[in-house]
């Protein structure tokens, strides 16, 4: 692309400032270091040549730089996530100077950055089992003054040839589990970075290791391209009404007819009668309520909706990109849209069928839960699949193919 990278430093600056300002906004911190990349690398050396700068440097916009079709197959993430991931590596680890790092899923520009970090005594390793995306990042790479950079092309579900053992293992699309090739190169005090679905909802978690086991550290609500090649996972959508699905993961399965019947029905609203700060973060409530639910022995779902849906009164949900629902006793029930009074704001949640009312006054009682323990964020652990009951912390289990997930909450 030609273009004056130097010319570019204000609208790069502009786009970290506007970062920082979300991060405080979230109560979070972008480390210094972290920071200073960003303001470093030229972002616009990895769009695709014709990409106006403003979409290049604005912080919430990823950059698709492949499609199959109508499908993203490769993207540079929006640089407000990838900032953010970075500062969940930062913190974990302490410091990323004279790391080595695997890069799983790549673009190119999000290694950069991890070179920025690492520094001359570090290392990057960046893999994309495509081989046109890994091409083009050497390219980009190397145009952009990152020639150091390692790009394999390879999945990365197995081992990265030549074995090694890495300090930050991240990975840079979305993934169901985490194959044992992760943790077998993850060093004993390393730390992995993966954004993965928990409950059919996106978190990146950060993960420190401990012997055979993952405990995290930090999440963080995110999306991502699925990952491709052994570690893929199957991910569906159901029409249950024009413009309201469900989106269901791997294993799981509903009677969409069913469900779309009861939206016919009244529906049963309730509102938990708490005040809370703009400031609360309710994707932990979410992975609250999904672990609440499968623990009652209900199916946990997720409610998504096109904008048309909500505004013509189908569906309320809290969020129209992934809602938590539950569909039992012949009843669906979801997390509905928020009650402000000034500054602050009340729970609410709506339910169809038979048993709506209590089913909408069981989703108040876990959210009144959730509130009275603190608000408290998720803490995730993992470890290997055949790991028996009795081994695994109190909590609720989610059993993967490589990996036994239990979610924990704390009580703030």
């Amino acid at each position: 692309m030609n273009v004056s990278t130097e010319g570019n430093q204000g609208i790069r600056d502009a786009m970290v400032d506007q970062i920082m300002a979300d991060h405080e906004a979230r109560g979070l911190r972008l480390p210094r270091q972290v920071e200073a990349a960003l303001r470093t690398v030229p972002r616009e050396l990895f769009a695709l040549p014709g990409t106006a700068l403003i979409d290049v440097y604005h912080h919430d916009k990823p950059l698709i730089t492949k499609r199959r079709g109508d499908e993203t197959i490769s993207s540079v993430s929006a640089a407000w996530l990838q900032a953010a991931m970075l500062g969940q590596a930062y913190n974990a680890l302490g410091s990323l100077d004279g790391k080595h790092v695997l890069e799983i899923g790549s673009g190119g520009y999000n290694a950069a950055l991890l070179s920025e970090l690492t520094g001359p005594q570090g290392s990057v390793t960046t893999v994309d089992i495509d081989s046109d995306v890994a091409g083009r990042a050497q390219e980009c790479l190397a145009e952009a003054g990152y020639p150091d950079v390692t790009v394999v092309c390879a999945d990365a579900s197995e081992p990265i040839d030549p074995p090694r053992f890495y300090d930050l293992i991240i990975v840079t699309a979305g993934a169901w589990d985490i194959p044992a090739a992760w943790t077998s190169q993850l060093a004993e005090t390393g730390v992995l970075v993966v954004p993965m679905r928990t409950f059919g909802l996106t978190r990146s978690w950060a993960l420190a290791r401990n012997g055979d086991r993952l405990t995290s550290r930090s999440q963080l609500m995110c999306g991502f391209v699925a990952m491709q090649g052994s570690s893929a996972y199957e991910l569906r959508y159901a029409d249950i009404a024009p413009g309201v699905h469900l989106r269901l993961d791997e294993g799981e399965h509903a009677d969409p007819q069913a469900i779309g019947t009861l939206l016919e029905l009244p529906q049963e609203l309730a509102w938990a009668g708490v005040s809370l700060a703009p400031r609360t973060v309710l994707a932990d409530l979410d992975l609250w309520l999904a672990t609440r639910v499968a623990s009652e022995g209900g199916q946990f779902l997720v409610l998504t909706a096109q904008e048309e849906a909500i505004e013509s009164g189908v569906v309320s949900p809290s969020w129209r990109f992934g809602t938590p629902a539950t569909f039992a006793a012949g009843t669906f029930g979801y997390r509905s849209d928020v009650r402000w009074t000034g500054d602050r704001f009340d729970l609410g949640a709506r339910a169809h069928g038979p048993e709506a009312a209590t089913t909408a006054q069981q989703l108040i009682e876990h959210m009144r839960a959730w509130v009275e323990a603190g608000t408290p964020s998720p803490t995730l652990h993992a470890a290997p699949a055949k790991t028996p009951d009795g081994d695994l912390p109190a909590g609720t289990v989610l059993d993967k193919r490589h990996r036994r997930l239990v979610l924990t909450f704390t009580p703030a």
